[in-house]
């Protein structure tokens, strides 16, 4: 069992089977990495929300969050590709989302590029265009969710 510290609040991990123990996602260059044993294994060029700079802050503000999250479950069947849930909003976002009296929302995912796309998926990931998701190709995605299992962390950060 891992924990990690996060400002005011520590988060007991349990253990991931995976290949991955640890996606971590830089939102200013725009690149995901896959981390195990403290080794980055794969690299992606990503695309995300169409507002991305800052934290997420409540439903609809088109950012992508930042914190510590966790993989909680794969979609086969939604308006995109393929994709894997991310746990967003944890009690923080909550809270601060009912502070200026909005919704956290909730609906926060890896995904690929949405069904029927007919552009190029280089060109489609050349630009933020999701509404606070986090956006590969969808080759990317296949490969993503054979080394990647629920439950694997990720830390989503400016």
């Amino acid at each position: 069992m891992k924990f990690w510290l996060f400002p005011f609040l520590i988060v007991f991990t349990l253990p991931c089977y995976g290949d991955v123990d640890l996606i971590k996602v830089d939102k200013s260059k725009r690149r995901m990495y896959l981390i195990d044993n403290h080794q980055i294994i794969k690299e992606y060029r990503i695309a995300l929300g169409k507002r991305p700079q800052g934290p997420k802050r409540y439903e609809g503000d088109q950012r992508t969050p930042e914190g510590l999250y966790r993989l909680d479950y794969v979609m086969e069947d939604s308006g995109f590709y393929r994709s894997i849930h991310i746990d967003y909003p944890n009690i923080y976002d909550v809270v601060n989302a009912h502070r200026i009296g909005a919704s956290a929302g909730g609906n926060i995912k890896i995904h690929g590029l949405r069904n029927g796309e007919r552009r190029p998926a280089a060109l489609v990931q050349s630009f933020d265009w999701t509404d606070g998701c986090i956006a590969i190709t969808n080759r990317e995605m296949d490969e993503l969710l054979s080394l990647v299992k629920v439950g694997t962390p990720i830390q989503i950060e400016w």
